[in-house]
């Protein structure tokens, strides 16, 4: 039978040893880099260093960086997204769990679709204005390799 205090030793125990590993994993993948708005810290992973090389080549270099397509605005959206793509990144490149070549999620897909409205307000309102009974049309399957060829 367990004992409080045996209880409350495991516990901090596990604790410790939680907070080291998150610790030393923060570190050692460069965790403080994605806070940044620097569009090299998306390339701390190797898998990244295409898009990287590819943003570094293309038009929109001059007027975007990863965050302005990739985050949503505000403080809280944008830090939750990072956090959020952070951990899940990190969960399927340890586990081995991602498609190649990588596919953007529905949920980002649609972040870097209001970005680019965002961005382009003036170009979709002169388009979508005589398509309205469309309905909102899509930038993105037509424009997907602007910003990574």
């Amino acid at each position: 039978m367990w004992s409080y205090r045996m209880l409350v030793i495991v516990l901090n125990v596990l604790t410790g040893v939680g907070i080291g590993v998150g610790s030393y994993t923060f570190i050692y993948a460069k965790g403080g880099s994605y806070l940044t708005n620097d569009p090299a810290a998306c390339a701390n992973c190797h898998i990244m260093n295409e898009h990287y090389t590819a943003w570094i080549k293309s038009s929109h270099r001059s007027v975007a960086v990863c965050n302005d397509c990739h985050t949503p605005d505000g403080f809280l959206g944008k830090y939750m997204t990072k956090a959020s793509n952070g951990f899940w990144h990190s969960f399927a490149f340890t586990t081995g769990r991602f498609h190649e070549p990588l596919q953007i999620k529905e949920h980002n897909r649609e972040i870097a679709e209001q970005a680019c409205r965002k961005c382009h307000q003036d170009i979709v309102i002169a388009i979508e204005g005589p398509h309205r009974e469309i309905g909102e049309l899509s930038c993105l399957p037509c424009h997907q390799s602007v910003g990574h060829f």
